[in-house]
């Protein structure tokens, strides 16, 4: 089985409930490998009244102990969960683990902890010296998103052809799919033929590039209008999208695909996923409410296929 390191997110949230809920299973699976620390572990297994397994294994970390605060935006638990997972990319540099799943942060946190990273993405980039891609989905459809976490105002001026034609041959080399990729036009109607918008020009010249240099269309060659690009229809044709930013890609596939998705760094010397969710401080450590472990599962399933 595949050993996989993964870092336990924000432990004011839910997730070191979903990693002790799901051990069993998970170990069915992969060999876990966990970053956290003795007494941290304990003081949340602890608080959720959850047993340790005999069989869980830890990579200690450097990090200092802190009082967990259910449900709360601290310094603290931000400074935690980045030396969790920097120790799981670390462990994957190093050969020591195959893959890291990582489960979620909240970016508030790592901004009061003085991390200069606005997300794990981000991270990804600067410890791997390489483009990550951040691709989100489940086997029914994913969606790659060619701009992440950057204002709306600032998109258009980031569509460049020579940035997309780079974005869609990595992305290329990095997917398996039998069905070619749908690429979505960034403005309404996909722009209707320049009268909402040009930026479809720039992305219809860096598709026609990138497929010639693949050396087939991989690629559509007809731009998706994007209001129509998630329509059952539409999503017959195609098993991966590539959208040109955050929300236009995401508000549909979560509306779709919510409790499958997970989130998958593409483009690095190793599989990264993580779960396609956040911290969930309204319900973390609370009793009697639904957790869906789904999304968690998910990641694990891709890196053990992968």
């Amino acid at each position: 089985m595949k050993k996989v390191a993964i870092s336990v997110g924000d432990l004011n949230g839910i997730g070191i409930e979903l990693i002790l809920k799901n051990h069993t299973f998970i170990s069915q699976l992969v060999t876990p490998l966990y970053c956290i620390d003795e007494t941290m572990l304990l003081q949340a297994s602890q608080k959720l009244n959850l047993p340790i397994p005999q069989d869980f294994y830890i990579e200690h970390i450097a990090s200092k102990p802190f009082d967990i605060q259910a449900g709360e935006i601290d310094a603290s638990s931000g400074e935690y969960s980045f030396t969790s997972f920097a120790k799981a990319v670390q462990l994957a540099q190093n050969k020591k683990v195959d893959a890291i799943c990582t489960l979620p942060i909240h970016k508030k946190a790592w901004e009061l902890a003085s991390v200069r990273y606005k997300g794990h993405t981000d991270a990804l980039r600067d410890f791997c010296q390489s483009e990550a891609i951040m691709m989100l989905g489940c086997p029914a459809l994913y969606v790659a998103l060619f701009t992440e976490h950057i204002p709306l105002k600032d998109v258009a001026e980031n569509i460049t052809e020579e940035k997309l034609i780079r974005f869609l041959i990595d992305f290329a080399h990095n997917i398996n799919t039998t069905k070619k990729v749908g690429i979505l036009g960034l403005n309404p109607h996909a722009g209707d033929g320049g009268v909402l918008g040009d930026e479809e020009g720039i992305i219809q010249g860096a598709i026609s590039k990138a497929n010639e240099k693949i050396g087939y269309e991989f690629y559509d060659k007809n731009i998706l209008v994007p209001d129509i690009a998630f329509t059952p229809h539409t999503r017959e044709k195609y098993t991966h999208l590539v959208a040109m930013y955050h929300d236009q890609g995401l508000a549909p596939l979560k509306a779709l695909y919510f409790d499958e998705s997970i989130n998958v760094s593409l483009n690095l010397p190793f599989v990264r996923t993580s779960v396609d969710h956040g911290t969930a401080f309204d319900i973390a450590y609370k009793k009697d409410r639904a957790l869906s472990n789904k999304s968690y599962i998910n990641a694990i399933r891709y890196i053990e296929k992968s």
